[in-house]
């Protein structure tokens, strides 16, 4: 297994238990809101920075 496959693994494991640890505590949409916010902002730094 390389390194990128086994950061891949890990950073998939800790976004699961993100989710799991949001619907626990109630605050789903908060985590929803923040995940879009995110992926949005890393796209459009991803094209400022091409």
């Amino acid at each position: 297994m390389s390194i990128n496959k086994f950061r891949s693994l890990l950073y998939g494991t800790a976004k699961i238990l993100g989710d799991v640890n949001a619907i626990k505590k109630g605050k789903v949409g908060k985590r929803v809101e923040r995940r879009i916010a995110g992926k949005l902002s890393g796209r459009l730094l991803g094209k400022l920075f091409k």
